[in-house]
């Protein structure tokens, strides 16, 4: 696997959100304990992802719809109707952004909630595409816009890690320690409503306001809640739903058809209330299911981890105009590199090279071998430059991978 497959070692995404080396976050507070750093331990601030004006601008220019954006006062989220209405002639739908409508409700106190950001706003497009490189984990981008001395949502925990960057105003944030740790999806904190109250009353594990440019990250089952202080807060949260041992077990009991002994009916006419008649079935069952895991390998979870984790993140957007502009004017001269954020498996059979990516294999003449890994390794090189091929044969390969989108000549 290739360093532009898995992320550079140095995580700059990452290393935007922490103050501390990624081999301390991995090691110490990844899905352990929440970590805050300030503007001037960070050294740079967000604005260059999201703004108050870019607020405006999806609000009052780009058509958004639910569930791309809701609402939401003193932790009861606002019927769509609310803040939404019918986008007139020519858009003929009933459920997009009304700036009347959010207008009236954001100075009532209610918080807008601008989810989904990873397909929206190309800034935070292209840093979440990168973060998830960093990080080997599915991320998506809500923003939170709360009205002045507003808490949007009671005190809870999230069933997913997450970033809070500080994009302008002022947060006040109360962090307490679980009541239910590492929870998964099912497992949400309204199962544990009594116990997360209870713990909000106590002493804070953190305490702190969050200014712009801060960033705090939270490891999922971290009881939470947020107050804006004298001015409208904006702030991003960039929620990671990390893989869990929970999952490998998922995928490794998927395999337990395997085993005969696991096939097998039970007893015919047993009573499934005697915990006697049943004791020695489950005593067999689990001897046999031991040994059936003993026996499996990584390749299984594996193969399904990585089919998940496609479905659930994207490569690079590929431009279609611009794509085919550019395969007009390919050359030798043309410099191209591997598309972004798509992990791909180069083999070699018989006498051709396989390229097996995220939605599609692609195979090409063995002589192309040494061309197609040198791309896959990542930075840009001339198409003529290839190693392995004569300009003219390389210009063919090279058209053949942009035109199946695996490589993209920048602009």
């Amino acid at each position: 696997m290739t360093e532009s497959e898995r992320g550079p070692i140095e995580r700059p995404a990452l290393s935007r959100c922490i103050r501390v080396p990624a081999d301390e976050f991995a090691e110490r507070y990844w899905g352990r304990e929440p970590l805050l750093s300030t503007a001037a331990e960070l050294g740079a601030g967000f604005d260059d992802l999201f703004s108050v004006a870019a607020v405006d601008e999806l609000i009052t220019r780009r058509g958004v719809r639910t569930p791309f954006i809701r609402m939401a006062n003193e932790g009861a989220v606002l019927a769509a109707s609310a803040y939404t209405a019918s986008g007139g002639f020519g858009a003929e739908v009933a459920d997009q952004v009304s700036s009347d409508k959010v207008l009236a409700e954001f100075a009532g106190g209610a918080t807008i909630v601008l989810q989904g950001l990873h397909r929206l706003w190309p800034p935070i497009i292209d840093y979440t595409r990168e973060l998830i490189d960093d990080l080997g984990h599915p991320a998506q981008v809500n923003a939170y816009v709360t009205p002045p001395s507003s808490q949007g949502f009671d005190p809870h925990y999230d069933t997913h890690d997450v970033f809070v960057l500080q994009i302008s105003g002022e947060k006040h944030w109360r962090i307490h320690a679980p009541v239910h740790v590492d929870p998964l999806r099912a497992q949400p904190w309204d199962q544990h409503r009594g116990a997360v109250a209870r713990a909000a009353t106590g002493e804070p594990v953190i305490d702190a306001v969050l200014r712009p440019g801060d960033a705090l990250y939270l490891p999922r089952g971290w009881i939470h809640s947020a107050t804006a202080l004298g001015a409208t807060s904006v702030h991003l949260t960039i929620g990671m739903a990390p893989f869990t041992r929970a999952d490998v077990v998922d995928v490794l009991l998927r395999g337990v058809g395997e085993n005969a002994a696991l096939r097998t009916s039970l007893p015919l006419g047993i009573d499934l209330r005697d915990e006697d008649a049943l004791a020695p079935i489950v005593a067999q069952t689990v001897q046999a299911l031991v040994e059936t895991l003993q026996q499996t390998d990584a390749s299984r979870p594996a193969a399904v981890l990585a089919n998940r984790f496609d479905g659930e993140t994207r490569a690079e957007p590929v431009a279609p105009l611009a794509t085919l502009e550019a395969l007009e004017a390919l050359d030798a001269s043309t410099a191209v590199r591997w598309r972004a954020s798509l992990p791909v498996l180069v083999t070699t059979i018989d006498d051709r090279v396989r390229i097996v990516g995220r939605a599609k294999t692609l195979s090409l003449p063995i002589e192309a071998e040494q061309a197609v890994r040198r791309l896959a390794a990542g930075g840009a090189v001339r198409a003529g430059e290839l190693p392995g091929l004569d300009a003219e044969s390389a210009v063919v390969v090279v058209h053949r991978l942009v035109r199946e989108g695996f490589v993209v000549a920048p602009a």
